[in-house]
């Protein structure tokens, strides 16, 4: 990359702070109108960056970077997933692909404790009413959730934001099951007296709450699928903060209608924007317009790490929040 300051072209508005300094550092090109670019607009904008700020709203595709100028040596996407680009691709371009990891960990673990609280204590309902002008005082027998003290947490993925949540769930009076590719640390189990499960089928038929905290990965598409939703009991509920692809949602959909399983808490969908008509009919669910991350504080620390990849790179030095290479 040349000294000169780097052409950095941002796909989405970012928080005004972090544009400020953008365009301080480096020749920055920002999304003014923040609507989402389309995949000709994408190709433009890789034809003419040194620097590329995606969002998880945009697929950076082999088609998009196939366009892109020999310019184009940094992704630095503004998220902590990157299942929105396409990372072989990158590579064999000579791309740098880097991403804003560990600053979403509280907010996150936050908003699922929430709907850990609001699904089974049926929140979300009781505002509806309330808003309807229906209620009528309060009834010994009227609006009767379940508690969650003494309840099994089962956690999916207990990386930084899965260890955030079963911290926070302790608190609550949850056990704590979890299932991971690898056993945390001993020194992590004792903590949260957490019990490792190898297999996510038999993980299922023993909780009550499911809390998904994975990334979507080709592995872990429909990771909670038809058959394995079908080992949960019928009072038990999910929550998902992570990623919509990971659940199939028509089945997941099916069988809260069915009332084969209690509810659902969901901030991410398999086809987002678009909602699933069924899960729009339920009330059952807790719907969310994904907001785990959406705090003043974690947009600022994100953008802050996408400022720092960029300049590191743009000195010559490996970025600190390089995902490449883990990724293959």
């Amino acid at each position: 990359m040349p000294r000169a300051k780097p052409v950095v072209v941002v796909t989405r508005k970012l928080p005004e702070v972090i544009e400020t300094r953008m365009m301080e550092l480096f020749d920055t090109r920002l999304n003014r109108n923040d609507k989402p670019m389309t995949q000709a607009e994408l190709i433009e904008a890789v034809k003419q960056a040194d620097v590329l700020v995606p969002t998880v709203t945009d697929r950076i595709d082999k088609a998009v970077l196939a366009e892109a100028g020999s310019t184009l040596k940094l992704i630095a996407s503004f998220g902590t997933g990157v299942d929105h680009i396409d990372l072989a691709t990158a590579q064999e371009r000579g791309m740098v692909v880097t991403n804003t990891p560990g600053v979403l960990t509280e907010d996150t673990a936050d908003m699922a404790m929430a709907l850990i609280l609001a699904v089974p204590r049926r929140l979300a309902e009781g505002e509806r009413l309330m808003r309807s002008g229906e209620w009528t005082g309060w009834g010994p027998t009227t609006m009767l959730g379940h508690r969650i003290w003494g309840k099994r947490l089962g956690i999916i993925g207990m990386g930084r934001i899965g260890t955030a949540v079963a911290r926070r769930a302790r608190g609550f009076g949850l056990s704590i099951h979890y299932h991971n590719r690898h056993r945390v640390d001993a020194d992590i189990e004792a903590e949260l007296e957490a019990a490792y499960w190898e297999s996510l089928g038999q993980m299922l038929a023993h909780v009550d709450i499911v809390s998904v905290n994975c990334p979507h990965t080709p592995a872990t598409y429909h990771l909670l699928s038809a058959r394995r939703l079908k080992l949960l009991r019928p009072h038990a509920y999910v929550v998902n903060t992570s990623r919509g692809e990971v659940i199939d949602e028509n089945a997941l959909a099916e069988m809260l209608k069915n009332h084969e399983i209690a509810g659902a808490g969901l901030d991410v969908y398999e086809h987002a924007p678009t909602i699933n008509p069924k899960l729009l009919k339920l009330d059952n669910v807790v719907l969310l317009p994904h907001m785990s991350s959406a705090t003043i504080e974690g947009r600022v620390d994100m953008g802050e790490k996408v400022i720092i990849n960029i300049k590191t790179f743009a000195d010559g030095h490996s970025p600190p929040d390089r995902v490449l290479e883990m990724m293959f």
